[in-house]
């Protein structure tokens, strides 16, 4: 006689570390340059080859975390989180609030350490700031989430970064196109950053994570 299944949260098939790390590396690529990777942009992500993160991507589909359009490019669409399963973790400096939507410094004073899934952090030196605004909220990025950062004196256009200018710290979007260069928000209520050399432009580092606040800041 068949058991009966007791009532509670639908089965969930758990994945590997290896899928794990797959479906991170595409939603951290969809927030970074807002549409989904090719295979081969996948495949340098994650330092493997386009064939391999192809297998990776077929057997996410199958357990029901993504789905994709067959021979179709940026066709990847992220269908549910991942089920919390222990992941190892590295630490990572909290250096302090930047605003986002507000030109407010962002204080360089140490505040404390986050817990990062070692997945995404790679070679060189990372750090987390806390948002304070509401300028990035189309891109995913809200008031009290904390932004994981790749420090680096230089980015691509279309990244997200963290940018220091005349006139204080701020995490927008980087738009280069010949000489003109802007910051521009994911809010249409707010105006991009305009910059010029005046402006004293640096990059202190590219976004590559977002971890969101469980509690909204009044």
């Amino acid at each position: 006689m068949a058991k009966r299944k007791r009532p509670g949260r639908p089965f969930v098939e758990k994945i590997t570390d290896a899928q794990r790390t797959t479906l991170q590396a595409i939603r951290d690529f969809i927030t970074q340059h807002e549409f989904p990777p090719t295979m081969q942009e996948l495949g340098q992500k994650l330092k493997i080859s386009g064939a391999s993160a192809h297998q990776l991507v077929r057997q996410l589909e199958r357990k029901g975390y993504v789905s994709r359009i067959p021979k179709q490019a940026r066709s990847l669409k992220v269908l549910r989180e991942i089920e919390q399963q222990p992941a190892s973790l590295v630490s990572v400096e909290l250096l302090g609030m930047v605003a986002a939507g507000q030109e407010l410094w962002a204080d360089e004073n140490r505040l404390g350490e986050v817990m990062v899934e070692s997945s995404l952090i790679g070679r060189g030196k990372h750090y987390a700031l806390r948002v304070k605004g509401q300028s990035m909220i189309n891109a995913g990025i809200r008031e009290g989430d904390i932004v994981i950062v790749r420090q680096q004196p230089v980015a691509e256009s279309g990244e997200i970064v963290v940018a220091s200018t005349s006139k204080g710290t701020t995490v927008k979007r980087l738009f280069m196109q010949g000489d003109q260069i802007e910051l521009r928000p994911e809010n249409k209520l707010f105006k991009p950053i305009l910059v010029s050399e005046e402006s004293d432009l640096r990059i202190l580092g590219k976004v590559i994570g977002i971890r969101h606040s469980a509690v909204k800041e009044g």
